[in-house]
Formats: C-alpha cells, sequence, structure tokens
C-alpha cells in the first residue's frame, strides 16, 4: 500500500515539476515593441497572440506605413524590430547603422488586389479601362511599397494617365483599403490579405509580373539588441504557426 500510494504522489510531484517549469519559463517573460506595415496589421495580430502563448513574451505592435515607421526609427522611436512592407527600408536601416547586421530576413511576400464592396464591378484588368468608376483608392506611393506597386500595375495596364485625376491616395494600404470598405472609393488597389477572408465584394488578383515583387523584410533593431523577446520574436516569425497565419492570410513564405 505504501509503495501504490509513493507511485501516487510521484505523478503529483511530476506534475508539479512540470507546472513549476512552465512558471519559472514565462517567470522570464519580456516585452518587445514591433514597428509593424499596415497590411500586416491583421496577421500580426494572430501571430502576436501564438507568440505570447507559446513563449510567455509579449510583443507590443505599432501599425503604419513603412515610409512613416521609418521616419519614426530614424528618430530614435523606441522600437525592437521593425517589420517593413519592402527591402528597401531594411536595407537603409542597415546602412545608417539603425539595424543588426546578419538579423535582416524575409518574412512575407504581398500580393496585390483589385477590390470593391460592389460585387459585380470588378471583373478583371478591364475594370480599370471602364467608366464603371469613380474613385481609385491607392496607398501613397512616395511612403507605401503597396502604393508604389499600384502605380507600377496601372502604368503595365497602359491606363494610369487616363485615369489620374480619380486616383484617391491614403497614407497607408489600411487607409486605402478604408476608403473602399466606407464607399469612399468605389474600387482599390490593396493588399490582398486586407481582403483574402472577407465574403463581400468582387476582386481581381493582380498578376505579379505586372509590379515589382512585394518582399517585406523584417529587422533586429539597435534598440532591441538585447532583447530577448525581440529575437525570440523573430525566430517565432520563421516557424511553421506564422507560416499557417500567413498561408491564410494570401501572403507568400519568402525567407
Amino acid at each position: 500500500m505504501a509503495w501504490v500510494m509513493l507511485c501516487v504522489r510521484g505523478d503529483h510531484i511530476a506534475a508539479l515539476v512540470g507546472a513549476m517549469l512552465c512558471a519559472a519559463t514565462f517567470a522570464h517573460a519580456a516585452e518587445t515593441r514591433v514597428a509593424v506595415a499596415a497590411n500586416f496589421r491583421d496577421a500580426c495580430a494572430e501571430i502576436g497572440r501564438a507568440f505570447g502563448e507559446a513563449t510567455g513574451h509579449r510583443a507590443v505592435f505599432s501599425f503604419g506605413p513603412t515610409g512613416q515607421l521609418y521616419a519614426q526609427i530614424a528618430q530614435g522611436a523606441p522600437y525592437d524590430v521593425f517589420l517593413a512592407a519592402d527591402r528597401a527600408r531594411v536595407e537603409r536601416a542597415l546602412a545608417e547603422g539603425l539595424a543588426v547586421e546578419g538579423s535582416r530576413q524575409t518574412y512575407a511576400s504581398g500580393r496585390l488586389v483589385l477590390f470593391s464592396m460592389d460585387t459585380s464591378l470588378v471583373t478583371g484588368p478591364e475594370t480599370l479601362t471602364g467608366v464603371g468608376f469613380e474613385r481609385l483608392a491607392i496607398a501613397e506611393p512616395a511612403i507605401a511599397p503597396y502604393g508604389l506597386a499600384a502605380i507600377q500595375v496601372l502604368r503595365a495596364l497602359a491606363v494610369h494617365d487616363r485615369i489620374r485625376g480619380r486616383i484617391v491616395r491614403g497614407q497607408s494600404v489600411a487607409q486605402a483599403y478604408q476608403f473602399v470598405h466606407s464607399a469612399n472609393a468605389d474600387l482599390g488597389l490593396v493588399a490582398l490579405s486586407q481582403v483574402v477572408l472577407h465574403e463581400k465584394g468582387s476582386r481581381w488578383v493582380v498578376p505579379e509580373r505586372l509590379h515589382e515583387p512585394i518582399l517585406q523584410d523584417a529587422v533586429l533593431l539597435r534598440h532591441g539588441i538585447a532583447n530577448e523577446a525581440a529575437q525570440a520574436f523573430l525566430e517565432f516569425l520563421r516557424g511553421p504557426q506564422a507560416d499557417a497565419v500567413r498561408a491564410r492570410f494570401g501572403y507568400g513564405l519568402a525567407r
């Protein structure tokens, strides 16, 4: 009987030890501040929750246009990690000593979509040559990579000059999408990730041959060089849980 009681107690001790180890791991939990391109908002929110559950660390996100976020970083904003919507801003951060050499990674490749809340408006590229819309929303090309890609698409389709006066620009691709969603624009060239789970509306996924690749890079910033949570977040971003979220939101999984 004593032996049986010892076995039972041993099981309880094993469970207790496991709980203590888990608690000890989370006792070292830290927080990291991450600057994130606006197009990656929804996917990043999911990745952040999974990251917290898996590691105990907490990621605090600030979303905005890549150019605007870069300007904040250059002015000393205390971000630990930068998730840009392009490669150029990350390379610039490295060149200017704002980021850690060897930490750059391509965390996603973006896709553009022509989208409308009107279920019959978008039928393909010919929608942009027709007379069925008054306003087309895009992100500001000077600061948002998705806006630059949108201009490249319009020029590739030889419609840019024809519809120039109907283009409205948001400060980010998130704002461009809001113009469409709120009916302040009939159409938008926005990120596929913003509409891939949308049940309403009409869309045409833009072939990647019509614009330069939207390779979205991440990098560890100097401010986060000693931050355990920042380094753990970048590692988690390369893992299978993050891959599953990216795929569901229509991103490529480029490394």
